[in-house]
Protein backbone atom coordinates (compact mmCIF):
# COMPACT_ATOMS: atom_id res chain seq x y z
CA UNK A 1 0.00 0.00 0.00
CA UNK A 2 1.12 3.61 -0.61
CA UNK A 3 2.50 5.16 2.57
CA UNK A 4 1.90 8.58 4.08
CA UNK A 5 5.01 10.74 4.03
CA UNK A 6 5.88 12.61 7.23
CA UNK A 7 8.45 15.24 8.24
CA UNK A 8 11.26 14.32 10.64
CA UNK A 9 14.09 16.53 11.93
CA UNK A 10 16.06 14.06 14.05
CA UNK A 11 17.10 10.51 13.20
CA UNK A 12 18.53 8.48 16.09
CA UNK A 13 20.66 5.35 15.67
CA UNK A 14 20.83 3.97 19.25
CA UNK A 15 23.23 1.08 18.71
CA UNK A 16 25.62 1.64 21.63
CA UNK A 17 29.18 0.52 21.05
CA UNK A 18 30.49 3.00 23.61
CA UNK A 19 30.67 5.86 21.08
CA UNK A 20 28.23 8.75 20.77
CA UNK A 21 27.94 11.32 18.04
CA UNK A 22 25.97 13.70 15.86
CA UNK A 23 25.86 14.59 12.20
CA UNK A 24 24.35 18.01 11.50
CA UNK A 25 23.18 18.77 7.98
CA UNK A 26 23.66 22.45 7.16
CA UNK A 27 26.02 25.40 6.95
CA UNK A 28 29.16 25.16 9.09
CA UNK A 29 28.95 28.67 10.58
CA UNK A 30 25.26 28.47 11.42
CA UNK A 31 25.55 25.00 12.93
CA UNK A 32 28.64 25.91 14.99
CA UNK A 33 26.92 29.02 16.34
CA UNK A 34 24.00 26.82 17.42
CA UNK A 35 26.41 24.42 19.17
CA UNK A 36 28.13 27.17 21.14
CA UNK A 37 25.76 27.54 24.14
CA UNK A 38 26.01 23.84 25.04
CA UNK A 39 29.43 22.87 23.67
CA UNK A 40 31.72 25.82 24.41
CA UNK A 41 34.97 24.55 25.90
CA UNK A 42 34.04 20.86 25.51
CA UNK A 43 35.65 19.80 22.20
CA UNK A 44 39.09 18.16 22.43
CA UNK A 45 39.99 18.03 18.74
CA UNK A 46 38.86 19.89 15.64
CA UNK A 47 39.97 18.75 12.21
CA UNK A 48 38.73 20.52 9.11
CA UNK A 49 39.31 20.13 5.39
CA UNK A 50 37.57 23.30 4.15
CA UNK A 51 37.30 24.55 0.57
CA UNK A 52 40.61 25.74 -0.92
CA UNK A 53 39.43 28.61 -3.19
CA UNK A 54 39.92 26.37 -6.24
CA UNK A 55 37.03 27.81 -8.26
CA UNK A 56 35.98 24.23 -9.12
CA UNK A 57 32.90 22.10 -8.66
CA UNK A 58 33.26 18.77 -6.86
CA UNK A 59 31.23 15.62 -7.24
CA UNK A 60 30.30 12.35 -5.65
CA UNK A 61 30.15 9.32 -7.88
CA UNK A 62 27.30 7.13 -6.71
CA UNK A 63 26.42 3.58 -7.69
CA UNK A 64 22.89 2.95 -8.92
CA UNK A 65 21.47 -0.50 -8.33
CA UNK A 66 22.87 -3.94 -7.65
CA UNK A 67 24.95 -4.28 -10.81
CA UNK A 68 26.95 -1.10 -10.18
CA UNK A 69 27.58 -2.01 -6.55
CA UNK A 70 28.67 -5.53 -7.48
CA UNK A 71 30.87 -4.57 -10.42
CA UNK A 72 31.90 -1.09 -9.24
CA UNK A 73 31.32 0.38 -12.73
CA UNK A 74 29.08 2.91 -14.40
CA UNK A 75 28.76 5.42 -11.55
CA UNK A 76 26.45 8.44 -11.69
CA UNK A 77 28.05 11.82 -10.77
CA UNK A 78 26.20 14.25 -8.48
CA UNK A 79 27.58 17.63 -7.40
CA UNK A 80 28.61 17.59 -3.74
CA UNK A 81 29.77 21.23 -3.41
CA UNK A 82 30.90 24.22 -5.45
CA UNK A 83 34.12 25.89 -4.30
CA UNK A 84 33.23 29.19 -5.95
CA UNK A 85 33.66 31.77 -3.19
CA UNK A 86 35.79 34.82 -3.87
CA UNK A 87 38.76 35.49 -1.62
CA UNK A 88 37.02 38.10 0.54
CA UNK A 89 33.93 35.94 1.08
CA UNK A 90 36.05 32.84 1.72
CA UNK A 91 38.26 34.51 4.31
CA UNK A 92 35.23 36.03 6.04
CA UNK A 93 33.71 32.54 6.33
CA UNK A 94 36.98 31.01 7.54
CA UNK A 95 37.50 33.74 10.12
CA UNK A 96 34.12 33.00 11.66
CA UNK A 97 34.66 29.23 11.56
CA UNK A 98 38.05 29.60 13.28
CA UNK A 99 36.66 31.99 15.91
CA UNK A 100 33.90 29.52 16.70
CA UNK A 101 36.42 26.67 16.73
CA UNK A 102 38.50 28.40 19.37
CA UNK A 103 35.41 28.96 21.53
CA UNK A 104 34.35 25.32 21.20
CA UNK A 105 37.78 23.88 22.03
CA UNK A 106 38.66 22.96 25.59
CA UNK A 107 41.83 24.39 27.15
CA UNK A 108 43.48 21.01 26.43
CA UNK A 109 42.25 21.06 22.84
CA UNK A 110 43.96 21.28 19.43
CA UNK A 111 42.96 22.13 15.88
CA UNK A 112 44.23 20.82 12.53
CA UNK A 113 43.31 22.76 9.36
CA UNK A 114 44.00 20.97 6.06
CA UNK A 115 44.85 23.30 3.15
CA UNK A 116 46.67 23.57 -0.17
CA UNK A 117 49.00 26.22 -1.59
CA UNK A 118 46.13 28.58 -2.50
CA UNK A 119 44.51 28.94 0.91
CA UNK A 120 47.33 28.13 3.33
CA UNK A 121 49.09 31.55 3.43
CA UNK A 122 45.82 33.41 4.06
CA UNK A 123 44.46 31.00 6.67
CA UNK A 124 47.83 30.86 8.45
CA UNK A 125 47.59 34.62 9.08
CA UNK A 126 44.03 34.23 10.36
CA UNK A 127 45.05 31.46 12.73
CA UNK A 128 48.03 33.43 14.03
CA UNK A 129 45.61 36.24 14.84
CA UNK A 130 42.83 34.08 16.38
CA UNK A 131 44.89 31.40 18.16
CA UNK A 132 48.15 33.33 18.62
CA UNK A 133 51.46 32.88 16.79
CA UNK A 134 52.98 31.15 19.81
CA UNK A 135 50.30 28.46 19.65
CA UNK A 136 51.34 27.18 16.22
CA UNK A 137 52.76 23.72 16.91
CA UNK A 138 53.47 22.44 13.41
CA UNK A 139 53.06 23.19 9.75
CA UNK A 140 52.64 19.55 8.72
CA UNK A 141 53.47 18.65 5.13
CA UNK A 142 51.53 15.67 3.80
CA UNK A 143 53.34 14.31 0.75
CA UNK A 144 51.57 12.03 -1.75
CA UNK A 145 52.20 10.62 -5.22
CA UNK A 146 48.77 10.49 -6.87
CA UNK A 147 47.81 12.25 -10.09
CA UNK A 148 49.80 13.25 -13.15
CA UNK A 149 52.96 15.26 -13.70
CA UNK A 150 53.22 18.88 -14.86
CA UNK A 151 55.54 20.13 -17.60
CA UNK A 152 54.91 23.82 -16.80
CA UNK A 153 56.09 23.77 -13.16
CA UNK A 154 57.19 21.30 -10.49
CA UNK A 155 54.30 18.94 -9.82
CA UNK A 156 52.32 19.84 -6.71
CA UNK A 157 52.37 16.76 -4.53
CA UNK A 158 51.70 17.95 -0.99
CA UNK A 159 49.10 19.56 1.25
CA UNK A 160 49.75 21.56 4.41
CA UNK A 161 48.00 20.89 7.72
CA UNK A 162 48.24 23.77 10.21
CA UNK A 163 48.37 22.41 13.77
CA UNK A 164 47.59 24.81 16.64
CA UNK A 165 46.87 24.42 20.33
CA UNK A 166 44.37 26.57 22.22
CA UNK A 167 46.47 26.99 25.39
CA UNK A 168 49.70 25.72 26.91
CA UNK A 169 47.63 23.03 28.68
CA UNK A 170 47.11 21.11 25.44
CA UNK A 171 47.09 17.29 25.72
CA UNK A 172 49.27 15.94 22.90
CA UNK A 173 49.94 12.18 22.91
CA UNK A 174 52.92 11.46 20.65
CA UNK A 175 53.29 7.89 21.97
CA UNK A 176 49.94 6.97 20.40
CA UNK A 177 51.29 7.46 16.87
CA UNK A 178 54.77 5.98 17.14
CA UNK A 179 55.51 3.19 14.68
CA UNK A 180 58.34 0.68 14.05
CA UNK A 181 61.27 1.92 12.04
CA UNK A 182 61.22 0.96 8.39
CA UNK A 183 65.02 0.97 8.30
CA UNK A 184 67.43 0.92 11.27
CA UNK A 185 69.92 3.73 11.82
CA UNK A 186 73.20 2.73 10.23
CA UNK A 187 75.36 5.76 9.40
CA UNK A 188 78.53 5.89 11.51
CA UNK A 189 77.01 3.63 14.15
CA UNK A 190 78.25 0.38 15.59
CA UNK A 191 75.89 -2.58 15.65
CA UNK A 192 75.44 -4.54 18.92
CA UNK A 193 73.23 -7.27 20.35
CA UNK A 194 72.21 -7.05 24.01
CA UNK A 195 71.84 -10.11 26.32
CA UNK A 196 68.14 -10.38 25.39
CA UNK A 197 68.95 -10.62 21.68
CA UNK A 198 67.79 -7.10 20.78
CA UNK A 199 69.80 -5.33 18.12
CA UNK A 200 70.93 -1.77 18.85
CA UNK A 201 73.27 0.83 17.40
CA UNK A 202 75.58 3.18 19.26
CA UNK A 203 77.62 6.27 18.50
CA UNK A 204 79.91 8.44 20.62
CA UNK A 205 79.50 12.20 20.29
CA UNK A 206 80.69 15.00 22.58
CA UNK A 207 82.01 12.51 25.08
CA UNK A 208 78.66 10.72 25.37
CA UNK A 209 77.45 7.40 23.98
CA UNK A 210 74.04 7.42 22.31
CA UNK A 211 72.16 4.12 21.90
CA UNK A 212 69.26 3.33 19.53
CA UNK A 213 67.42 0.01 19.46
CA UNK A 214 66.28 -1.18 16.03
CA UNK A 215 62.87 -2.24 17.35
CA UNK A 216 62.12 0.98 19.25
CA UNK A 217 59.13 2.75 17.68
CA UNK A 218 59.68 6.27 16.41
CA UNK A 219 57.37 9.26 16.18
CA UNK A 220 56.49 10.94 12.89
CA UNK A 221 58.14 14.23 12.01
CA UNK A 222 56.22 17.14 10.50
CA UNK A 223 56.70 15.68 7.00
CA UNK A 224 54.25 12.80 6.47
CA UNK A 225 55.39 10.71 3.53
CA UNK A 226 54.21 7.36 4.87
CA UNK A 227 50.45 7.94 4.46
CA UNK A 228 49.36 7.21 0.90
CA UNK A 229 46.75 9.22 -0.99
CA UNK A 230 43.69 7.22 -2.03
CA UNK A 231 44.06 5.72 -5.48
CA UNK A 232 41.13 5.54 -7.91
CA UNK A 233 40.34 1.88 -7.19
CA UNK A 234 41.14 1.93 -3.48
CA UNK A 235 38.44 -0.12 -1.66
CA UNK A 236 38.23 2.68 0.91
CA UNK A 237 36.88 5.11 -1.67
CA UNK A 238 33.32 6.36 -1.19
CA UNK A 239 33.06 8.20 -4.52
CA UNK A 240 33.31 11.62 -2.78
CA UNK A 241 35.81 13.98 -4.43
CA UNK A 242 38.74 15.14 -2.23
CA UNK A 243 38.21 12.24 0.20
CA UNK A 244 41.12 11.88 2.64
CA UNK A 245 42.47 8.46 3.69
CA UNK A 246 41.44 6.91 6.98
CA UNK A 247 45.12 6.46 7.94
CA UNK A 248 45.63 10.26 7.91
CA UNK A 249 42.71 10.94 10.23
CA UNK A 250 43.59 7.93 12.38
CA UNK A 251 46.96 9.55 13.17
CA UNK A 252 45.42 12.93 13.93
CA UNK A 253 42.65 11.50 16.12
CA UNK A 254 45.07 9.34 18.11
CA UNK A 255 47.66 12.04 18.84
CA UNK A 256 45.24 14.84 19.72
CA UNK A 257 42.45 13.09 21.64
CA UNK A 258 41.83 10.19 23.97
CA UNK A 259 39.00 7.64 24.27
CA UNK A 260 35.77 9.36 25.26
CA UNK A 261 36.86 12.81 24.04
CA UNK A 262 34.78 14.77 21.52
CA UNK A 263 36.03 15.35 17.97
CA UNK A 264 34.48 17.92 15.63
CA UNK A 265 34.71 18.20 11.83
CA UNK A 266 32.77 21.22 10.49
CA UNK A 267 33.32 20.18 6.84
CA UNK A 268 32.68 16.46 7.24
CA UNK A 269 32.37 15.66 3.51
CA UNK A 270 33.10 11.97 3.02
CA UNK A 271 32.86 11.25 6.77
CA UNK A 272 36.46 10.05 7.24
CA UNK A 273 37.03 12.05 10.45
CA UNK A 274 33.84 10.67 11.98
CA UNK A 275 34.74 7.08 11.16
CA UNK A 276 38.29 7.53 12.53
CA UNK A 277 36.80 8.90 15.75
CA UNK A 278 34.32 6.02 15.98
CA UNK A 279 36.97 3.35 15.39
CA UNK A 280 39.22 4.86 18.07
CA UNK A 281 36.53 5.18 20.74
CA UNK A 282 36.08 8.95 20.45
CA UNK A 283 32.75 10.75 20.33
CA UNK A 284 32.13 12.90 17.27
CA UNK A 285 30.24 15.82 15.78
CA UNK A 286 30.18 16.25 12.01
CA UNK A 287 28.71 19.11 9.97
CA UNK A 288 28.23 19.32 6.22
CA UNK A 289 25.80 21.08 3.91
CA UNK A 290 25.74 18.32 1.29
CA UNK A 291 22.89 15.81 1.74
CA UNK A 292 25.09 13.24 -0.02
CA UNK A 293 27.05 13.01 3.22
CA UNK A 294 23.94 11.58 4.92
CA UNK A 295 24.31 8.32 3.00
CA UNK A 296 28.01 8.11 3.82
CA UNK A 297 27.32 8.78 7.50
CA UNK A 298 24.72 6.01 7.67
CA UNK A 299 27.18 3.62 6.05
CA UNK A 300 30.39 4.58 7.91
CA UNK A 301 28.93 5.16 11.39
CA UNK A 302 26.95 1.95 11.80
CA UNK A 303 27.32 0.54 15.28
CA UNK A 304 27.61 3.90 17.02
CA UNK A 305 24.96 5.71 19.07
CA UNK A 306 24.53 8.81 16.94
CA UNK A 307 21.92 11.28 15.74
CA UNK A 308 21.36 12.88 12.35
CA UNK A 309 19.89 16.38 12.62
CA UNK A 310 18.30 17.61 9.40
CA UNK A 311 18.62 21.15 8.09
CA UNK A 312 15.40 22.94 9.08
CA UNK A 313 16.07 25.79 6.63
CA UNK A 314 16.04 23.49 3.60
CA UNK A 315 12.87 23.85 1.57
CA UNK A 316 13.84 21.42 -1.20
CA UNK A 317 11.78 18.33 -0.43
CA UNK A 318 11.76 16.01 -3.46
CA UNK A 319 8.48 14.23 -4.05
CA UNK A 320 8.46 10.49 -3.49
CA UNK A 321 6.11 7.54 -3.38
CA UNK A 322 6.73 4.40 -1.34
CA UNK A 323 4.84 1.15 -1.03
CA UNK A 324 5.48 -1.32 1.79
CA UNK A 325 3.70 -4.06 3.66
CA UNK A 326 3.93 -5.00 7.33
CA UNK A 327 3.49 -8.54 8.67
CA UNK A 328 3.20 -9.27 12.38
CA UNK A 329 5.40 -12.05 13.72
CA UNK A 330 6.21 -13.32 17.20
CA UNK A 331 7.64 -10.25 18.91
CA UNK A 332 8.55 -8.61 15.58
CA UNK A 333 7.10 -6.72 12.66
CA UNK A 334 8.45 -7.74 9.28
CA UNK A 335 8.51 -4.79 6.87
CA UNK A 336 8.77 -5.50 3.14
CA UNK A 337 9.78 -2.66 0.80
CA UNK A 338 7.63 -3.15 -2.30
CA UNK A 339 8.45 -0.09 -4.42
CA UNK A 340 9.95 3.38 -4.20
CA UNK A 341 10.09 6.33 -6.60
CA UNK A 342 11.65 9.79 -6.16
CA UNK A 343 12.55 12.74 -8.36
CA UNK A 344 16.27 12.68 -9.22
CA UNK A 345 17.42 14.75 -12.18
CA UNK A 346 19.69 13.31 -14.85
CA UNK A 347 19.33 9.62 -14.07
CA UNK A 348 20.67 7.27 -16.77
CA UNK A 349 18.11 5.40 -18.84
CA UNK A 350 17.01 1.93 -17.82
CA UNK A 351 17.14 2.58 -14.08
CA UNK A 352 14.54 0.61 -12.15
CA UNK A 353 12.76 2.45 -9.32
CA UNK A 354 14.32 0.42 -6.50
CA UNK A 355 17.79 0.97 -7.99
CA UNK A 356 17.80 4.50 -6.58
CA UNK A 357 17.51 3.21 -3.00
CA UNK A 358 20.90 3.64 -1.28
CA UNK A 359 19.74 2.70 2.22
CA UNK A 360 16.59 2.20 4.24
CA UNK A 361 15.60 1.64 7.83
CA UNK A 362 12.64 0.84 10.07
CA UNK A 363 11.89 2.07 13.57
CA UNK A 364 9.57 4.17 15.72
CA UNK A 365 8.60 7.81 16.00
CA UNK A 366 9.61 9.02 19.47
CA UNK A 367 9.47 12.47 21.12
CA UNK A 368 13.21 12.86 20.39
CA UNK A 369 12.78 11.89 16.73
CA UNK A 370 12.91 8.81 14.55
CA UNK A 371 14.46 5.89 16.44
CA UNK A 372 16.09 3.43 14.01
CA UNK A 373 15.72 -0.20 15.04
CA UNK A 374 16.85 -2.01 11.87
CA UNK A 375 18.73 -0.68 8.85
CA UNK A 376 20.35 -1.67 5.58
CA UNK A 377 22.82 0.16 3.32
CA UNK A 378 24.22 -1.10 0.05
CA UNK A 379 27.92 -1.99 0.03
CA UNK A 380 30.38 -3.87 -2.12
CA UNK A 381 29.57 -6.94 -0.06
CA UNK A 382 25.82 -6.30 -0.01
CA UNK A 383 25.04 -4.65 -3.32
CA UNK A 384 21.69 -6.42 -3.63
CA UNK A 385 18.89 -4.52 -1.95
CA UNK A 386 17.52 -6.20 1.16
CA UNK A 387 13.77 -6.00 0.69
CA UNK A 388 12.77 -7.06 4.22
CA UNK A 389 13.72 -5.76 7.67
CA UNK A 390 12.51 -7.08 11.04
CA UNK A 391 11.84 -4.62 13.86
CA UNK A 392 10.96 -5.52 17.48
CA UNK A 393 7.29 -5.03 18.31
CA UNK A 394 7.23 -2.04 20.68
CA UNK A 395 4.62 0.57 21.51
CA UNK A 396 4.61 3.67 19.35
CA UNK A 397 4.16 4.76 15.75
CA UNK A 398 5.94 2.41 13.35
CA UNK A 399 7.76 4.19 10.53
CA UNK A 400 10.53 3.87 7.95
CA UNK A 401 13.10 5.99 6.15
CA UNK A 402 14.33 5.50 2.58
CA UNK A 403 17.59 7.21 1.59
CA UNK A 404 17.92 7.77 -2.14
CA UNK A 405 21.21 7.97 -4.07
CA UNK A 406 21.05 11.80 -4.18
CA UNK A 407 21.01 12.08 -0.38
CA UNK A 408 17.29 12.57 -0.01
CA UNK A 409 15.76 11.18 3.20
CA UNK A 410 12.12 10.13 2.85
CA UNK A 411 10.17 9.28 6.02
CA UNK A 412 6.91 7.34 5.93
CA UNK A 413 4.36 6.18 8.51
CA UNK A 414 3.78 2.41 8.46
CA UNK A 415 0.51 0.64 9.20
CA UNK A 416 0.50 -1.92 12.00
Amino acid sequence: MALERIQVQTEWHPFGGGVKGMFLLGDAVRRMEALLPEWAGKIKLIYMDPPFMTGDRFYMRVRVGEEQWRRGKGTFALESFADKQGREEYLSMMRRVLELSRSLLSDEGMIFVHLDYRAQPHVRLLMDEIFGEDNLLNEIVWVYQSGGRSIHHFSRKHDVILFYRKTERYDFNIDAVKAPREKPRTSHMRRHVDPDGRVYRSIRSGGKVYTYYDDDPIAPTDVWQDLAHLQQKDPERTGFDVQKPLSLLDRIVKCASRPGDWVLDPFAGSGTTLEAAKLNGRNFIGIDRSPLTLNLARRRLRGADYRIIMDESSESKPTSVCNATVHAGVGFYHVILESFEAEIAGLPEGIRPLDIVDNWSVGYLRPEGYQVMAEFARSRREGALARELAVPAYAGELMMCVGDIAGGSHYFALPR
